[in-house]
């Protein structure tokens, strides 16, 4: 059978590319109906942290749908809602402890845009509303999240449709390392621009993901911004979605910082890619307004809080901590860097970097000028397709550089690589790109 529109019924993501099944996985592993196996080296949608097949996490779950599978969280709490809470409380800092849990990144971004504007609502600022957000960013796929992503080849069709957030640039430190998105200066004259009276909050990934590439900001950066949202009450959420959870080689990438965002969002590593699972952590100061004015949050989901999806939370977190997966993350950052800093030697490969295990590579027409390829070349899609049928899976990314050009991997594998398949992995991408060049 071919796995492809008309073929099968499945409403794929993708109508005209054949898709080949997977039957099975074990640690960075997934193999293929016909035996083939494949090197995960992006975990995924860089999600996968805990590796596939962890089988007292595929446990637990099975337990908790056969103990209790669902209750409305309006009506009852339940343990494993309670349970992941509190694993999470331990890790986290300051009074950004309170966590509400859903079923994606884009959920969780939506109830924390939401969570800001309900805030300043009760607190007698009616007027602020504005979130600022990034160019490039990504902070998912609903209408409200798609506005704030500056990801110009996912908004396109849907342009009438979307909210006029206003958007400011991102650092750049391959390309523009002094310019006011690099340094935070622009957050200011953005605020001061819409009216500081309007703007609620600004979401912002610490580390950016496959949107630019693990771009890692300066300290600098977020000393400005930390200053500048206080100055102009302006709250900050940090959408952790992809960064967090120990894939930076800290449970959250704003710890390698000096600051605590206001609201954080949890997403793709908390559920280890078992069950959709999300989370918008808050702190202790926001909660006691809305505990002592209305009394809720303004905001409901069917699946938050449900058993299923906490307890793969439960399994997950305990999984991170009793093997120190987190910890091996940082230790072994130095070695997968290492590794990968032998493509440097290729003409097209023009930065390479990122945190932990949360890493790309960008591709460009010229190494001196860092001038991109064209769109119209897909250097990133050929190079990831290549690489697919060479039994290594990466991730890609476009448009970052001015919105239509630019071209990137990520490479995110699961926190359980060995070293043997970090060299793999290596070996492989050079094999790629000397097929592609």
């Amino acid at each position: 059978m071919r796995y492809q529109y008309p073929d099968s019924f499945v409403f794929y993501r993708k109508l005209n590319k054949p898709l080949v099944r997977a039957v099975s996985a074990s640690g960075s592993t997934i193999i293929d109906e016909d035996g083939k196996k494949y090197l995960d080296a992006s975990g995924g949608a860089v999600v996968v942290n805990v590796g596939h097949g962890v089988q007292e996490i595929a446990n637990s779950v099975a337990e908790q749908i056969r103990e209790l599978a669902y209750v409305n969280g309006t009506q009852f709490t339940n343990q494993p809602v309670e349970t992941l809470a509190a694993e999470l409380a331990e890790i986290l800092p300051g009074t950004l402890k309170y966590s509400y849990f859903l079923g994606s990144g884009s959920e969780a971004n939506e109830a924390a845009i939401k969570l800001a504007r309900n805030y300043w609502y009760e607190k007698g600022a009616k007027s602020k509303w504005k979130i600022i957000s990034r160019t490039p960013s990504y902070h998912g796929n609903t209408l409200a999240t798609l506005s704030l992503s500056g990801r110009e080849h996912y908004r396109a069709v849907y342009g009438p449709m979307l909210t006029n957030y206003p958007r400011i640039s991102a650092p750049d430190p391959y390309r523009n390392p002094n310019s006011k998105g690099s340094t935070g200066e622009i957050l200011e004259e953005e605020i001061l621009k819409q009216g500081a009276d309007t703007v609620a909050a600004f979401i912002l990934e610490p580390i950016i993901g496959s949107s630019a590439g693990a771009v890692v900001p300066t300290r600098e950066y977020y000393q400005n911004v930390a200053r500048i949202c206080q100055k102009h009450n302006v709250l900050i959420i940090a959408d952790e979605v992809m960064s967090g959870m120990g894939r930076t080689g800290k449970w959250f990438s704003f710890q390698h910082y000096d600051f605590i965002p206001d609201i954080m969002t949890l997403g793709k590593g908390i559920n280890g890619g078992i069950v959709p699972l999300s989370a918008v952590v808050s702190k202790k100061e926001i909660l006691d307004l809305l505990a002592s004015t209305s009394g809720y949050f303004n905001h409901a989901q069917t699946y938050s809080h449900t058993p299923v999806i906490c307890a793969v939370g439960v399994a997950t977190v305990q999984h991170l901590k009793k093997n120190r997966l987190v910890e091996r993350v940082a230790d072994m950052e130095g070695v997968f860097f290492e590794k990968l800093n032998e493509l440097r030697s290729f003409p097209v490969v023009g930065d390479i970097r990122g945190k932990g295990f949360m890493a790309a590579v960008e591709f460009v027409k010229n190494k001196d000028t860092k001038e991109p390829f064209a769109r119209s070349e897909k250097f990133a899609e050929k190079f990831t397709e290549l690489a697919f049928k060479n039994g290594l899976i990466l991730w890609s990314n476009v448009g970052h550089v001015d919105g239509t050009n630019g071209d990137l991997v990520m490479v995110s594998p699961p926190f359980t690589i060995s070293v043997e398949e970090i060299s793999e992995l290596v070996t492989k991408f050079k094999q790629t790109l000397e097929q592609m060049l």
